[in-house]
């Protein structure tokens, strides 16, 4: 049902509740990535614990609260956490690569571009993407704060079907069940409103920094960009196959709009094109007949000064508007690789960010030639 998925896994999930990793739960969670991978889905993880792992590390040292002892804590046990990881999904011949963002990776256009692009390619060579805040080096001004929100914000820069949010709560209920033996769960939620912040409540283990109201905020924010997110217990059997098809499992906040539409919509409806790029007979006919990208070898003309993620007009000939789109180059660039072949890219730049000027996901057809 789902091709692109990112899941969040919660510390409370890896550890069960307890001060250790449950290395077992890992190689399960390991197996049921696995198996969507070889069926020919695209899975990234969100992966809380590296401070817990550090914390495990060193043996559960006494340190002062503060933010610098987090950071040690988080500098020792991330690299940790990616051996186990590597460790465990090894076991059914499943690479991994490590990315670790700030608040600021994802606010600087160029740099969530390039997050996109290394995701784009981790994927397209069955490689996990493997998330995680940058703990070591945030700082308050920067952080995300929590893994819901990062998981969220990646996402979004994923472009991602679903979101799965694994805790250590079935879901979402009418009250607390923690207090409350007639909570019932809510199996699907349309609107969130204050009435429902209002049931959610704090961490449950003690171990993470998330808890109900972070995950709403990451629901929220993920579904408003096109994806479905759906919060569950990370110990249900196979609950990431169980979600990835489509059962009905914890709960479940559908899309606003398909990625596509929303991708689309704020194309067309949102920046203003900065910059016009005029392509030949070919290249029209690659953009409107087979739905193709434009190259940097069908571009004969550009016109005003943009940067890499600036929306373009592009036009034929005649200057009609054939489509507009996110360009992965800027115009500097593209002049210096207009009309070229795409292999020919790096050696004239020095470096390359794939072989497309604008690449098809990223770009609305407006005119038919």
């Amino acid at each position: 049902m789902y091709r692109r998925i990112v899941i969040k896994l919660g510390t409370s999930v890896l550890t069960g509740g307890t001060p250790h990793f449950d290395q077992a739960h890992m190689v399960e969670l390991a197996r049921q990535c696995a198996h969507l991978v070889k069926q020919g889905k695209e899975i990234i993880l969100c992966s809380s614990g590296a401070i817990a792992a550090g914390r495990e590390r060193l043996n559960f040292p006494s340190l002062p609260p503060t933010i610098t002892s987090k950071q040690l804590l988080a500098a020792v046990g991330q690299s940790r956490l990616m051996l186990l990881w590597e460790r465990f999904f090894e076991i059914y011949a499943i690479h991994v690569g490590q990315i670790l963002l700030t608040r600021s990776d994802v606010q600087d256009r160029r740099r969530f571009l390039n997050a996109r692009d290394t995701v784009q390619a981790l994927l397209e060579h069955g490689i996990v993407p493997i998330f995680n805040e940058n703990d070591a080096v945030a700082t308050e001004e920067i952080k995300v704060g929590d893994n819901d929100n990062l998981s969220a914000l990646v996402a979004i820069l994923a472009e991602a079907d679903l979101l799965l949010l694994l805790t250590d709560q079935p879901g979402l209920f009418t009250a607390d069940p923690r207090v409350n033996p007639n909570a019932q769960l809510i199996p699907e939620v349309q609107t969130i409103d204050e009435t429902l912040r209002a049931l959610a409540g704090g961490s449950v283990s003690g171990l993470g920094v998330g808890g109900m109201a972070t995950k709403l905020q990451a629901a929220d924010a993920a579904r408003r960009a096109g994806t479905d997110v759906i919060i569950a217990a990370g110990q249900a059997p196979d609950v990431i196959l169980r979600a990835a098809g489509g059962e009905p499992i914890g709960t479940r906040f559908p899309a606003l709009e398909t990625p596509l539409e929303n991708r689309k919509r704020w194309i067309y409806a949102g920046p203003k094109a900065n910059g016009r790029l005029f392509v030949d007979a070919g290249a029209e006919r690659a953009l409107l007949a087979n739905g193709r990208s434009l190259l940097p070898a069908g571009i004969t003309q550009i016109e005003g000064v943009f940067q890499r993620g600036d929306t373009v007009s592009i036009r034929n000939a005649a200057g009609k508007e054939l489509a507009r789109g996110i360009t992965r180059y800027g115009s500097d660039e593209l002049r210096r690789i207009a009309g070229r072949h795409s292999d020919l890219i790096a050696a004239e730049l020095g470096y390359t960010y794939g072989p497309a000027a604008v690449h098809r996901n990223d770009m609305i057809v407006v005119g038919s030639g």
